[in-house]
């Protein structure tokens, strides 16, 4: 393996040698090259970029560092990645009411880092809910119930681990190439058929332009699709909080609602979005809408909450636990000891909400992490009485910050510039910006 050789190709926008890229990513993940050297690479790619076909022999040969789930006939196996956004608790639904509609999904999950939450810390909040499943635990809880939720292990991908924890620490983490490495050598290596991509852009989105989620869109779905999966990337607005519940137990409490046909309407509309798209890539008979409407009908049904059922008791939870948390979800995940309800100053209407205040006052307070030993206070969030669009009389309630630790001074006066009210309604909300799907990625 000569990395003077790749580093160079890097450096003067040449494609780099497959054999000794492959070479290099084997060695990451079994150690033998130096902390040293790899930072030199990653420092070359953050700083120059490398070729659409670099960055496929880069994913493939993350994938093939660890474990690749293998499926018998059946089923299509699909998945959906969400860059992250506040109150994104997409995952919870759409899993259970894919499965509901003909799919296999095994879906790898990750913690929260940062100011969103992580589908894994919400899922935790559920007693006894087990995450830490093995390729063969995956492979078989899909077999059973259809899907699963499980978070990122060694097993999978092990050469991307020790690239992104060497990524956080040598400040290489925004490079388009290496985000797009990481994501999907995760997602193939489930052995998908196809995979939608929710690409966050927005002020409370890493990707904060449209630009800049488009680039990243469009790296992945060029190297998914290199990889032989149809790939469709959703470009989403993220500076709203998504729905009304917004903290990792509120957010499966908001997540049940919409599985029992009720809740955030928001919420609701980009479950159906994601799961409509990937059953009308991979079933020939639906088209976009008669995917919708599949969507639609396992939620109101409800089939898919029963698979959601099925899955908690598949990873650990008790039925009896399980059945509770169907029908009185609040007293199985429990509810913070203190609430402040924040008040109309005025009549309006509710014009918008500060999806990035939000999360950094729920983060600061336990609902998220600094570190990666952090421990998440489950119970912490907010849930808006009055989403935005609706009209509101002085002295109604808008939302309610629930937390177990005091608040401060400086903590209350955030809480009331939070939402904006205006004399006149807001234009309807639309979440999605911009389909980015391969035959807009091919040169």
């Amino acid at each position: 393996m000569d990395l003077e050789a790749l580093i160079d190709a890097v450096k003067s926008g040449q494609q780099q040698n497959r054999g000794d890229l492959e070479a290099f990513v084997a060695m990451v993940a079994d150690g033998s090259v130096s902390t040293e050297d790899a930072t030199r690479w990653l420092k070359a790619v953050h700083q120059h970029g490398c070729m659409v076909d670099d960055i496929v022999v880069l994913t493939n040969a993350m994938i093939d560092s660890g474990a690749r789930l293998s499926w018998p006939k059946g089923a299509p196996v699909v998945d959906k990645h969400s860059t992250g956004g506040v109150g994104d608790k997409m995952s919870l639904m759409l899993a259970p009411a894919l499965a509901a509609a003909g799919c296999r999904v095994p879906m790898l999950a990750g913690r929260g880092l940062g100011h969103t939450g992580g589908t894994i810390d919400k899922l935790e909040a559920i007693p006894g809910f087990n995450c830490a499943l093995s390729p063969e635990e995956m492979v078989a809880a899909v077999e059973s119930v259809g899907c699963c939720i499980a978070v990122q292990n060694d097993a999978i991908a092990p050469a991307d681990g020790v690239l992104y924890a060497l990524r956080d620490v040598t400040d290489t983490i925004d490079s388009v190439p290496l985000i797009t490495a990481s994501i999907v050598s995760k997602k193939a290596a489930e052995g998908l058929d196809a995979l939608v991509l929710d690409v966050k852009t927005g002020s409370a989105a890493f990707m904060q332009t449209v630009e800049e989620a488009r680039a990243l869109a469009t790296s992945m779905v060029r190297t998914a699709e290199g990889l032989g999966i149809r790939t469709l990337a959703q470009i989403t607005s993220m500076s709203e909080p998504i729905g009304t519940h917004i903290g990792n137990a509120l957010e499966v409490l908001g997540s049940i609602l919409v599985l029992k046909g009720e809740g955030s309407p928001d919420t609701r509309e980009l479950v159906v979005m994601q799961g409509a798209a990937l059953l009308s890539m991979t079933f020939d008979e639906l088209d976009m809408e008669e995917g919708r409407r599949k969507m639609e009908k396992v939620l109101t049904n409800g089939d898919a909450l029963e698979v959601f059922r099925k899955m908690c008791v598949q990873q650990g939870v008790t039925h009896e636990v399980a059945a509770k948390l169907i029908r009185y979800p609040e007293k199985v995940l429990g509810t913070a000891p203190e609430q402040t309800t924040v008040l109309a100053q005025q009549d309006g209407f509710a014009s918008g909400y500060d999806a990035m205040k939000m999360a950094q006052l729920a983060r600061r307070h336990g609902a998220g992490r600094f570190a990666l030993e952090d421990e998440i206070d489950p119970l912490v969030g907010f849930l808006l009485q009055a989403p935005k669009g609706a009209q509101i009389k002085k002295n109604q309630p808008l939302f309610t910050f629930y937390h177990t630790r005091e608040l401060s001074t400086e903590d209350l006066r955030e809480l009331k510039s939070m939402v904006t009210i205006s004399e006149n309604k807001p234009d309807q909300m639309h979440r999605l910006v911009e389909l980015i799907d391969s035959a807009e990625t091919k040169a």
